[in-house]
């Protein structure tokens, strides 16, 4: 099923929209970082990251919040619980996660918009879990979400689901979303179609803001 065929009739009030940018992380976005390796000529040969930057000035432009979350482990492991294979291979490498250490911060191509933007860490698949960011949502009165980042089967579905859980209205943002492979990527956009308000392309997304 496609986006048109699920939002012909979608109406949104800007003021109660915020866009989730998951994970632009060097980390995972850039050669060097602990993911590059599965990541990051996938990244670059889907363009993602340009897309996502544009759509993420645009957002802005039209007063639409951009809270960037980081994966991060501090000294400690704080919030970090070793449930998963994924968490524990990041338990096992946190040095590489420290909040302050180079893989960590966020990519060249986002950083002028993170001077005006909110950003939160977590030690969680979810970008809305272990940090204060749920709360922040309900107290500006959001509650309509747009997701971008990267992996689309990792944070991005996790975080869609789990804000949906929260009675958040979830839209990934589908052409700002990339995954280790094209098949992974668009059967998890498969996925989210179902189990999101559906998936929508940066282009609707700002036709549907102004």
């Amino acid at each position: 099923m496609s986006a048109v065929d699920h939002h012909g009739d979608v109406h949104i009030d800007a003021k109660r929209c915020a866009v989730l940018a998951l994970h632009w992380q060097v980390n995972v976005i850039k050669p060097e970082g602990f993911f590059g390796a599965m990541l990051s000529e996938p990244v670059a040969r889907s363009g993602v990251v340009a897309r996502a930057a544009r759509f993420h000035r645009s957002a802005r432009a039209g007063e639409v919040p951009v809270i960037f979350t980081r994966f991060t482990v501090p000294a400690g492991e704080d919030g970090l619980v070793r449930n998963t294979a994924l968490m524990r291979a990041v338990g096992d490498a946190q040095e590489a996660f420290r909040p302050e250490a180079p893989g960590t911060q966020l990519i060249e191509e986002m950083s002028e918009l993170t001077e005006h933007d909110h950003v939160v860490d977590n030690q969680k698949l979810s970008g809305l879990a272990g940090n204060e960011l749920p709360g922040w949502l309900v107290q500006r009165g959001v509650d309509t979400v747009f997701i971008t980042g990267v992996a689309t089967n990792l944070v991005v579905e996790q975080t869609a689901r789990h804000g949906t859980d929260l009675g958040l209205t979830v839209h990934p943002v589908s052409d700002c979303v990339a995954a280790a492979s094209d098949a992974v990527h668009e059967a998890s956009l498969a996925n989210l179609n179902l189990t999101t308000a559906g998936c929508l392309s940066a282009a609707q997304v700002l036709a549907l803001l102004r």
